[in-house]
C-alpha cells in the first residue's frame, strides 16, 4: 500500500479493521467451543458406557476346564480388549479437546490484541500512515495471517505491495 494511500485512510478505518479481526476471531472461537463441548460429551458417555461394561463384568469368571490349545478368549477377555479400546479412543479424544483448548486460547490471545490495538490507535495515532505501521507491526509479530483462512490480513497486502513493486 502507498504512502498516499494510507494517508487517504483514516484512523478510524484501522480501528474498525482491528475491531472486525477481534470479532472474527470471537468468532471463531465459539465455533471451536462448541466442538470442543461435543467432544467433551462424546468423552462423556463413553466413559459411562465403560464402567457399564466394567460393572457387567463377573469378578471372577468361572466355567468349565477347556483344553488351552483353543486360541479363541473366553467372553470377559473380549469385555476388556473392547473396553481397553474405547479407553485409547478417550484417550485421543481428549488430547484433542486439550489441543482446542490451546488453540483456542490462542485466537482469544490474538483477539484480546487486535481490541488493545484499536484501542490504541482510537486514542494514540493521529494519522493513517502511523496506524498502518502499526497494524503491520502487530500483524507480523503476532503470525496473524495464520489465524485467517479465508481473509487476507494488512501484513499480506502490504507484503504483496512490496513484492508488486519490486517486480
Amino acid at each position: 500500500m502507498s504512502e498516499d494511500a494510507a494517508d487517504a485512510l483514516a484512523v478510524g478505518e484501522f480501528v474498525e479493521y482491528c475491531r472486525t479481526q477481534a470479532g472474527l476471531l470471537s468468532g471463531r472461537v465459539e465455533t471451536m467451543a462448541a466442538e470442543a463441548d461435543d467432544l467433551l460429551d462424546e468423552i462423556d458417555r463413553e466413559m459411562a458406557e465403560i464402567r457399564s461394561r466394567l460393572e457387567a463384568l463377573p469378578d471372577e469368571v468361572a466355567g468349565p476346564e477347556t483344553p488351552s490349545t483353543a486360541d479363541v478368549p473366553d467372553a470377559s477377555e473380549v469385555d476388556v480388549a473392547a473396553i481397553e479400546e474405547l479407553q485409547a479412543e478417550l484417550e485421543e479424544k481428549q488430547l484433542l479437546v486439550e489441543a482446542k483448548q490451546a488453540r483456542m486460547q490462542a485466537f482469544q490471545d490474538l483477539a484480546a490484541g487486535y481490541t488493545e490495538l484499536a484501542e490504541e490507535l482510537a486514542s494514540d495515532v493521529d494519522d493513517g500512515q502511523t496506524a498502518l505501521t502499526r497494524v503491520v507491526e502487530f500483524e507480523a509479530d503476532t503470525d496473524a495471517p495464520v489465524y485467517f483462512d479465508e481473509r487476507q490480513t494488512m501484513v499480506e497486502a502490504a507484503a504483496e505491495s512490496v513484492d508488486s513493486r519490486d517486480e
